[in-house]
């Protein structure tokens, strides 16, 4: 038997493929499907099945396409209310992969639909569980997100409650050796406080999970549902996508119009250059999202799923990875054009006198784009408006004119994409990007 670990760092993502006997099973796969091909044809193994723990709000799923590609069953919970082709996995129904079997659980808190996976070897032995957005190592998944999303939607207190059985009714009782894979890493908003490790124990969660050391319901239910971290706007968005199946990933991406256009007016542009090329020429009233790590995350958070953008890079390569970013999140029908930087670009960016600043801050309007769970920790400067970057475009109203501003977050990417934001929004003074010289001050006490 083989177990392997797909893991998408851009979105904390982690996926899975078992193989026995020659078939194979995916489970949560990312969108573009390619890479669950390779594993197969490398192993010379039919993928026979693929496997949905719930209707996924931060990344788009491919299982519709494999399904379409493969002829493999999709497997998912009969409450997901799926709109594909399926058949229900839910409580006492099982799998038979050759000799091994995968279990479902149901494991409604996260979602109300969620699923577990529990994989039993040959000998009928627990082995393996597969978690999906219910159990992280170090972490349980948010409860919060499926208010106004999905087939079936529930209030947090409910979601967190049910989320408390699960675990101590269900995941809990499982052997102390049982190998837990969960969907997630560290960086993903599905939880608050994931270790960087990518599989786990069930005994190692019982002895260092902060959420199953809490016995109260009540307790459990105040503690996850406070300081979960911000919800994208696209995740209402996914998990509704997911709920109905993706269009295939290589044709979705390729319908994208690239080249030269003439830009619409009224039409976000997102350029994705460092922030270095952008500040030497851009086009006026463009954000600045560069290209990195969470770029997909940023989008999703800065741009509604009803709202058209173009895209810039500067190069055809920087181009093509930025739309299929893009589409990991489904955003690639957004594209009203992917293009390379037009020779129009030539709107530069104020640069801030650094000394002047230092040696009078107070003469400057300070915007704070961090996160709020940031800024609950402390503000770098007190006197500073605090507006969270996905909150930026809808708050713009509240900033005032009268002196230069200066933006800042912890390190310098969100930063340049708010600065960007409100410069294309306020001209009548400068605003400027604090970028990393942020690391020179402390918090204020």
């Amino acid at each position: 038997m083989i177990i392997h670990q797909f893991y998408d760092t851009g979105l904390a993502h982690a996926s899975y493929a078992i193989i026995r006997d020659a078939k194979m099973i995916v489970i949560d796969p990312s969108r573009d499907p390619q890479s669950y091909y390779d594993f197969a044809q490398l192993h010379e193994a039919d993928i026979v099945g693929v496997i949905e723990t719930h209707p996924h709000a931060d990344f788009v799923s491919s299982h519709l396409e494999i399904h379409e590609t493969t002829g493999a069953i999709i497997y998912c919970s009969k409450l997901v209310g799926a709109a594909y082709p399926h058949e229900s996995f839910d409580d006492g129904d099982i799998i038979h992969l050759a000799d091994i079997k995968l279990k479902a659980i149901n494991t409604p808190g996260h979602s109300p639909d969620s699923i577990c996976i529990l994989l039993q070897d040959e000998d009928g032995n627990d082995q393996a569980l597969f978690t999906g957005d219910t159990l992280f190592v170090g972490d349980v998944g948010r409860p919060d997100l499926r208010e106004n999303a999905g087939n079936i939607t529930a209030k947090k207190e409910e979601l967190a409650r049910q989320m408390f059985h699960s675990l101590r009714d269900k995941l809990m009782q499982l052997p102390h050796h049982v190998t837990v894979y969960p969907a997630h890493g560290p960086g993903s908003l599905c939880g608050k406080n994931m270790s960087p490790d990518l599989d786990s124990t069930i005994g190692r969660e019982l002895r260092d999970n902060y959420a199953l050391q809490i016995t109260r319901e009540d307790e459990f239910v105040k503690i996850i549902t406070t300081d979960q971290p911000f919800v994208p706007h696209y995740f209402g968005f996914d998990v509704d996508l997911n709920k109905n199946g993706a269009p295939a990933f290589k044709q979705s991406v390729a319908r994208v119009t690239k080249g030269n256009v003439d830009l619409e007016k009224g039409i976000i542009v997102i350029d994705t250059r460092t922030k270095e090329e952008f500040i030497a020429g851009h086009l006026k009233g463009a954000i600045n999202l560069q290209d990195g790590g969470k770029f997909e995350t940023w989008l999703g958070s800065i741009i509604e799923p009803h709202e058209q953008f173009y895209l810039i890079a500067a190069t055809d390569g920087a181009l093509a990875i930025v739309i299929k970013k893009a589409a990991k999140i489904g955003y690639e029908q957004n594209i009203k054009a992917a293009l390379l930087t037009p020779l129009n670009a030539n709107h530069t960016s104020a640069v801030i006198d650094l000394d002047a600043f230092k040696t009078s801050p107070n003469s400057y309007t300070i915007i704070d784009v961090r996160n709020r769970s940031e800024i609950s920790e402390g503000k770098i400067f007190e006197n500073a408006l605090t507006i969270p970057l996905p909150e930026l475009r809808n708050r713009l109203h509240e900033i005032p004119t009268g002196r230069p501003i200066v933006v800042h977050c912890a390190a310098g990417y969100r930063s340049a994409a708010a600065t960007s934001i409100i410069a294309g929004r306020i001209s009548s003074t400068p605003v400027y990007d604090l970028s990393e010289a942020i690391t020179d001050f402390g918090l204020s006490h």
